[in-house]
């Protein structure tokens, strides 16, 4: 989808998102977030940081960058750390994923949930998140994948791609070529609640691809 669409589709969600979307995505960002504060003294991107849900659970030693597309969700977020007081958030700027204006190698820590499906070209926000991150940093994505194989859910899930614009994301994005061609090491692949719509993939930004473990989702 073209940014101006995921823009106009997010304007709409924007003053219901939390609402809609806060306790469906909650897993994904607690679990994500578990695994970062396990460190310390984190320079952190999140990518598609939307309304701010995820900001106030990083640990307060960790320095914050976010960037969404959405101009009216980061009102939102900028709302949020007003009002809790989070003082560990540098900056929430407006920028299209897929053209970064970072320097390489900025952040020890790149996180993207939930943003993979709304882009226009997923591979290109792959290769921006590498980029930007450390080598042997780590990247953090969060997303629902679609079925690899011809079945029922594969049929649901390109039926309601057809109506990818007017959702604001889309249902058919497969995990494998993303990542088999992101020259990325995979850490650990995860299914999330609820019912294992969401898969957490956990990358370290090194050329060392493991392989199997793609071939065992």
């Amino acid at each position: 989808m073209h940014i101006d669409t995921v823009r106009a589709a997010y304007r709409r969600y924007a003053g219901v998102y939390d609402l809609v979307f806060g306790k469906s995505f909650e897993a994904g960002r607690q679990q994500t977030l578990d695994r970062i504060n396990g460190r310390k003294g984190l320079r952190i991107l999140e990518v598609g940081v939307g309304t701010g849900l995820s900001l106030p659970d990083y640990n307060p030693d960790h320095t914050i960058v976010g960037i969404d597309a959405s101009e009216e969700m980061l009102n939102l977020a900028r709302e949020r750390v007003a009002k809790k007081g989070i003082r560990n958030v540098e900056s929430l700027v407006e920028m299209d994923a897929q053209k970064m204006t970072f320097e390489d190698q900025s952040f020890d820590v790149v996180v993207a949930m939930y943003v993979m499906t709304v882009v226009e070209d997923p591979q290109a926000v792959m290769n921006e998140l590498k980029r930007v991150c450390k080598p042997g940093g780590d990247i953090y994505i969060v997303n629902h994948f679609s079925a690899e194989k011809a079945g029922l859910r594969l049929k649901f899930e390109r039926m309601i791609a057809n109506f990818a614009e007017l959702l604001g994301w889309h249902a058919d994005m497969p995990m494998s070529p993303l990542l088999s061609n992101a020259g990325i090491e995979i850490v650990t692949i995860a299914k999330l609640p609820p019912f294992g719509m969401f898969t957490m993939v956990h990358c370290r930004n090194s050329d060392t691809a493991a392989e199997s473990l793609l071939q065992a989702v």
